[in-house]
């Protein structure tokens, strides 16, 4: 098995976010209006794109969206090699705190990474989400 992972365009994102993360909306309901100001990273088995996610940093703050694996392939530790990789990617650009708007039925995945839950916590589209963050100290 050969896995990579790399930066790709905002575009090479889409397809995969809309197919595990809303399949039953319009493709453009996963574009973010802000896209092309993030880093995108994909992971590749085999040569085949099947996890990736989008890195917005701002003022020595950093938040990662639309972080989706292929269905099929969840579970086997390639979401876990991707936000591993953004993690080594934001201590080099010292970010003090990361954060993401996770599902909370997925929290205990991004608690198995160092993230920890806030506070606050949304709802979207009959989705039920809270804020979880990870502080580095340098």
């Amino acid at each position: 098995m050969n896995i990579k992972i790399k930066q790709i365009q905002a575009q090479e994102t889409y397809k995969l976010r809309h197919q595990v993360m809303w399949p039953d909306k319009e493709k453009e309901f996963v574009m973010l209006e802000n896209d092309e100001e993030g880093i995108h990273f994909g992971l590749f088995k085999n040569e085949k794109l099947i996890s990736v996610v989008s890195l917005f940093m701002k003022q020595g703050n950093a938040q990662f969206r639309k972080f989706a694996t292929k269905t099929a392939e969840q579970g086997q530790g390639f979401g876990t090699l991707l936000i591993n990789h953004l993690l080594a990617f934001v201590l080099n650009k010292e970010v003090k705190k990361l954060w993401c708007n996770a599902r909370v039925d997925k929290t205990s995945f991004y608690e198995k990474v160092g993230m920890k839950k806030t506070l606050k916590t949304f709802d979207k589209e009959g989705i039920h989400y809270v804020i979880m963050e990870k502080s580095f100290e340098y």
